[in-house]
């Protein structure tokens, strides 16, 4: 089945047309799904992509009872893909493989964004040790010299009252400076709390936010005579009231062709294909 899954969409692909309606699956649009088909031989493959709020009508983590219930019953009812998908019973079908998950998408541009964020608060804890250290050397060396100024003038402290008066004016306004510019320090490190805050804030934003999920199917069929599978009858839109449309892809011996089959008119026409 995997084999024929990816066959049918390397050669969906590379079909213009095609390749032009092919979504990502990332950016799927709520009430419309994705079906694959291939065909080949006696055999059908086909591949569903849903959005979950189109199969079990929400898209968080699942957590109470009741919504991992629905889930369970959704995927029991995506296992059976010929309760879904009806073919003509001409064509003399039945399921030799179906397989049906839940998968969970995470959104990881906020996620970008707070590593640029955190790489700018790296600089700025560079900046600020930087800071410390040219605080604390102009502090050594005004001590130091102003260590010295006083023992050269010590001897002369009768004759030079007065230079020693205007020494001291000057050690403490070097000293009122000094504390101003610890204050400056206080402040900044204040502001880069703030910012250090405001940035776990936004990392705890980006941790609820709830990525998108959608379920995700695989199926393997075989036919007595596939060529009677002119037409498939969507009863997907009576089991799930959510979905609105599928968008489809299908391919066989005669090409690829691409249709939409909406819930208004759930029967999709492949004549064209046999």
């Amino acid at each position: 089945m995997k084999l024929m899954s990816l066959l049918m969409l390397s050669t969906v692909a590379a079909t213009p047309i095609l390749a032009e309606e092919t979504r990502q699956l990332d950016a799927h649009e709520h009430g419309v799904g994705q079906l694959n088909i291939a065909f080949e031989g006696s055999t059908i493959a086909m591949e569903l992509h849903a959005p979950g709020a189109d199969i079990v009508g929400f898209e968080y983590q699942a957590e109470s009872d009741e919504d991992l219930a629905s889930i369970d019953a959704a995927l029991a009812v995506l296992a059976k893909p010929l309760d879904l998908f009806v073919l003509p019973d001409a064509a003399g079908c039945s399921v030799v493989d179906a397989d049906a998950e839940l998968e969970s998408e995470e959104a990881h541009d906020d996620h970008d964004d707070h590593d640029d964020h955190k790489e700018d608060h790296d600089d700025h804890d560079h900046k600020e040790e930087g800071h410390d250290d040219h605080d604390e050397d102009e502090h050594d060396d005004r001590d130091e010299e102003g260590h010295d100024d006083h023992d050269d003038h010590k001897d002369e402290h009768d004759e030079h009252d007065h230079e020693e008066e205007g020494h001291d004016d000057h050690d403490k306004d070097e000293h009122d400076d000094h504390d101003d510019h610890e204050d400056e320090h206080d402040h900044d490190k204040e502001d880069h709390d703030d910012h250090d805050e405001e940035g776990h804030d936004d990392h705890d934003d980006h941790a609820d936010e709830a990525g998108h999920t959608e379920f995700h199917a695989e199926y393997t069929l075989t036919c007595s005579d596939i060529s009677a599978v002119t037409g498939i009858d969507f009863a997907y839109f009576a089991a799930f009231p959510n979905a609105l449309e599928v968008e489809v892809q299908a391919i066989s011996e005669t090409g690829a062709t691409a249709f939409e089959v909406e819930r208004d008119a759930p029967t999709l026409d492949l004549s064209s294909l046999f």
